[in-house]
This record gives C-alpha cells, structure tokens and sequence, in this order.
C-alpha cells in the first residue's frame, strides 16, 4: 500500500468513531432530554405513553447504529476511554478506616431516615416536601459509595453471589476477642 492510502484510512477511522460517537451520545440524551419534554406539552396520557416509547425505542436503534458505524475496534476504543476515566477518577480500591466509617454513616443516614419517615411523617412538618428529601438522600447514598471505596463494592457484590465465604483477617479475630 503506499503512503497515500494510509494517510486516507485514517481519517475516516477518525469520522466514523465521531460519528459514532455522536450518535451514541445523542441515543443517551435522547430520552432523557426528550421524554421530559414530552410530558411538559400537555399531551393526552396516551400520546405521551406513545411518544416516550417511540423515544426510548430510538435510542436503542441509534445506539446500535452508533455501534455499527463506529465497528468494532471504533467501540472497543470509545469504551476504553470511558472506563479508563472512570477508573482513574473513580473510588480508590482501599480507603482508610475514617473514611470508611464516614461514608458508612452517611450511607446508613438516608435508608435509616427514609423507613422512619413513614412513621415520623405526621409529627415532622417538613416531611411534607417528599421529592426533597428522596433527591437529597439519593445524594447522600451516590456520595457514601464513592466515600466507601472498591473493597465496598466488592462487599456488596458479594450478596448477590450464592457461593461467596466471608473470611476475616487475624486483626478482626483479635480485635473481637
């Protein structure tokens, strides 16, 4: 091949991960913009059903086109990316035990407070604002994982898997005692 060829593939590598990448975007921002949007224009509950459906049916169908125009090393690329920054701006793998005991704090604060609230709501004038307290205990929990670290993670995971051992280190045995 000579020089000339490679220099024209890639380039359109380059417009065809873009391109897909833009519509990948566009199949995210799609219902998520769009269905709102929806129910504010005072439409027909049908109407609305309607829409949203055919809002969310789209963004799959741009999703995949997304992942047809891009191939498969333009996505293995684009995930890559994303993971990476996840990964390197995500939640440390082992944090120290303050922060430890923190995050559990906060994170045991909302489900604590959202199963009292049933019971509480009558005497508690501000409970009256439910959305506010759900939004802001959603917050509080989002905050707590990111506090609590991977090895968390890794602890919750492991209530979904039937065959996993809890195994304690000699210092937990010894502080116990």
């Amino acid at each position: 091949m000579s020089n000339h060829t490679k220099t024209l593939e890639k380039p359109a590598a380059s417009w065809r991960i873009k391109l897909g990448a833009a519509l990948f975007g566009i199949s995210i921002l799609l219902p998520v913009a769009g269905i709102p949007l929806v129910t504010t224009l005072g439409l027909s509950k049908t109407m609305i059903a309607s829409a949203s459906g055919a809002l969310l049916v789209g963004a799959e169908v741009l999703g995949v086109c997304a992942v047809a125009i891009m191939g498969k090393s333009g996505y293995a690329f684009i995930k890559n990316r994303i993971f990476g920054f996840l990964k390197q701006h995500g939640p440390p793998q082992k944090v120290s035990r303050g922060r430890y005991n923190v995050g559990l704090v906060i994170f045991c604060v909302p489900l604590l407070f959202g199963w009292l609230s049933l019971y509480i709501s009558k005497w508690v004038p501000l409970l009256s604002y439910p959305l506010a307290f759900a939004i802001g205990g959603d917050i509080l929990i989002l905050v707590s994982l990111l506090l609590l670290g991977g090895d968390f993670w890794d602890k919750i995971r492991s209530l979904f898997v039937h065959n996993a051992k809890v195994q304690f280190s000699q210092t937990f045995k010894k502080e116990a005692l």
